[in-house]
């Protein structure tokens, strides 16, 4: 018998923890507030159980919600941050932290100006290294040595991408630097003032990276994202919309509103889950 391809051997151990645990499961909300909300009581929940919690963050307009439902969740009801760490999955070349449209900023705006989150225990790949891919080698060795992302929070772009993990990136890809889509520079442009704005690279975590989390959730929300959540959780797995390989992630939850999860084939099954296994049962 032929012996395995490590990249073979990687999809072997995927598929062995995918059969140990729950896989993906959908979760569809009736609008994006109340997806966002839900997010949020996820992550606090994951939080509370383990202050020393190594979060995975992402950016973006739909994270706003969230990030302002854990704000309020540590105002009014004493959420902790003092003792958790954040990685972020990605930032923009060229862009300096006290740029307006860095993710640098973006996440002190957000989040963790308004929260007791240790500012040394917050990490972000810096755009502006000397040395990119020496950068994106340090950015991987300090997920390392923090045992690891325990939670990861996605969003997914209008290509499928998680990440910057544009069409045709690598399943096993690690944090690297990335030329980003012409969709995803138009996505992106009402944040830069144009499409001329927008830089054409970012420092990315890979898809490898993103799905060795110990959890993953991904939100999104309104009719624009419709045909990609289909696709990205139920169609074929393919480098070419990189959030495909969240099928293969044994503990994955898409948080979805209606007009996202509008072009779902199984919407119904998903709604009966949700409302009635256990584990959603302080959640409904």
């Amino acid at each position: 018998m032929a012996e395995r391809t490590g990249a073979e051997l990687f999809f072997v151990r995927i598929r062995f923890r995918s059969w140990l645990y729950s896989g993906v499961e959908v979760i569809i909300q009736p609008d994006k507030e109340t997806a966002a909300r839900l997010v949020a009581r996820i992550l606090a929940s994951d939080l509370r159980a383990k202050p020393q919690l190594v979060l995975g963050l992402a950016t973006g307009g739909t994270m706003e919600s969230v990030y302002q439902n854990l704000v309020r969740m540590h105002r009014e009801e004493g959420l902790d941050f003092s003792h958790c760490q954040t990685f972020n999955l990605d930032e923009y070349v060229g862009l300096t932290a006290a740029d307006p449209s860095s993710y640098h900023h973006y996440m002190h705006h957000h989040l963790f100006r308004a929260v007791n989150v240790a500012a040394g225990n917050t990490h972000l790949p810096e755009g502006t290294a000397a040395n990119l891919d020496e950068e994106c080698r340090r950015y991987e060795a300090l997920v390392r040595q923090a045992g690891g992302i325990d939670l990861q929070l996605l969003g997914i772009g209008k290509a499928g991408h998680i990440g910057f993990n544009e069409p045709l990136s690598a399943l096993r890809s690690r944090t690297r630097v990335k030329a980003l889509a012409p969709a995803t520079i138009q996505q992106n442009a009402p944040f830069f003032g144009g499409e001329a704005k927008v830089p054409r690279r970012a420092i990315t975590m890979g898809v490898g990276t993103i799905i060795e989390a110990r959890r993953c959730v991904l939100l999104a929300t309104g009719d624009s994202k419709a045909d990609v959540i289909a696709q990205a959780v139920e169609g074929p797995i393919t480098s070419m919309v990189s959030a495909t390989a969240l099928q293969l992630h044994p503990r994955c939850t898409v948080v979805v509103d209606e007009a996202a999860g509008a072009k779902l084939k199984e919407k119904e099954y998903y709604r009966w889950i949700f409302a009635n296994e256990p584990e959603w049962e302080g959640y409904r």
